[in-house]
């Protein structure tokens, strides 16, 4: 029997696991967390994507439309929450119609089922809402996928794979007999192959394995505020921008999640910590390699002003508001509630380039999930079976 370590215990690493363990494989999950999902499972807007913003043929755009099916399948069939309400995506002016209408050609491509609709059709849906056009795209939900990553897990557990929790991968050599040997400071795990699906220490942990990976993984966060209760009733469902076609961030939005609460966000600021959720969180390794990397300098030099407006966006809670009335006039400042904030793993090539589709690289006894943000979550079951079939 082949004996697959994993590591990484967030929504993508508890994924893999499942599938290879249905395959057959002896797995070891190994998460250097005291829970699983903590980072970008654990602090995410818990949407499942359709698929309608990524490039036809990418990796994004076949696996987002299968995973949205799987995720919801897999909820439905485990007790998982899961609402499939549908979302807007509005264009506020004139200017914004011939993007609304490439990403509705773009869905179409995509097989995703979304429509253009007019104004008065959108206030249907929305009634608060502003705009001089809209996609309506069915397919879209909200989840708990912290229950899924508790689903996974018991799942696992059921069929005997090996859990470690608190157990982070400190050194990773090959084995002596073949295959790979992963030190955790209390033990060695010796397996027939490694899986990384390490998020935010993705490439430190394909670094560790002895590879130069071809990207750098640069923090964002994404900080979200939680419209008050009295102000919920603005907003029935998803209302999204038409994004900006240069950068992978979709701009502030508003969901309603399951409890009825609505987010509202995020926006996108280099952390200054892998995992550093809080302007106050700093880490002297970590800017230090951002600095380094000149990755980071080119593409600030490309996006100046987009990097200074999420900067003030960060630190003003008006010009936070200002941007979600460009959706739903009727909320302000005083709507907003600070909620918490999540750390995005983006991949950056050297040349300033932001990795817009996964990266997923394999080399003997080693397969490297290298990028994955979102829709990540939405196609965790999907991207596990083309892991599990690299893995074979």
């Amino acid at each position: 029997m082949r004996h697959t370590a994993v590591v990484g215990g967030g929504i993508l690493g508890l994924a893999v696991a499942r599938e290879l363990t249905m395959r057959g494989d002896q797995v070891t999950v190994l998460e250097k967390e005291a829970r699983w999902a903590v980072h970008q499972t654990g602090h995410n807007s818990n949407v499942v994507h359709a698929g309608l913003y990524y490039e036809p043929g990418s990796f994004k755009a076949r696996m987002s439309v299968a995973g949205n099916r799987s995720m919801i399948e897999f909820a439905r069939a485990n007790g998982v929450p899961v609402d499939v309400c549908g979302k807007l995506v509005v264009a506020t002016s004139a200017q914004e119609l011939p993007g609304l209408h490439a990403l509705a050609a773009r869905a179409s491509a995509n097989g995703v089922p979304a429509r253009l609709i007019t104004p008065a059709e959108a206030h249907e849906h929305e009634p608060e809402v502003a705009c001089v056009g809209a996609l309506r795209v069915e397919s879209t939900a909200v989840i708990d996928f912290v229950a899924v990553c508790e689903v996974l897990a018991k799942q696992l557990e059921a069929d005997g794979a090996d859990l470690r929790l608190s157990t982070p991968a400190l050194a990773i050599r090959p084995g002596r007999t073949g295959g790979v040997e992963i030190a955790t400071g209390t033990d060695v795990i010796r397996a027939d192959v490694l899986v990384n699906c390490a998020g935010l220490h993705s490439d430190r942990v394909a670094q560790l394995a002895g590879l130069t990976p071809p990207v750098r993984i640069v923090p964002f966060r994404g900080e979200y505020f939680t419209l008050r209760p009295e102000s919920a009733h603005l907003v029935r469902g998803l209302i999204y921008p038409v994004p900006d076609p240069t950068l992978p961030f979709l701009g502030v939005h508003l969901t309603r999640m399951l409890d009825g609460s609505v987010h509202a966000g995020p926006n996108a600021v280099l952390a200054l910590r892998r995992e550093g959720y809080r302007w106050r969180d700093m880490s002297g390794r970590d800017l230090a390699e951002v600095a380094r990397f000149p990755g980071v300098w080119r593409l600030a030099r490309k996006y100046p002003k987009t990097a200074v407006d999420e900067v003030l966006r960060s630190l003003s809670r008006r010009r936070f508001a200002n941007s979600l009335a460009r959706l739903v006039p009727a909320v302000g400042r005083e709507d907003l509630v600070r909620a918490g904030a999540g750390v995005r793993a983006q991949a950056l090539r050297p040349d300033g380039t932001l990795v817009h589709d996964f990266i997923i690289e394999t080399v003997p006894n080693q397969v490297h999930v290298l990028n994955a943000p979102s829709p990540g979550a939405t196609c965790a079951l999907e991207i596990a079976k083309h892991v599990a079939d690299q893995v074979a």
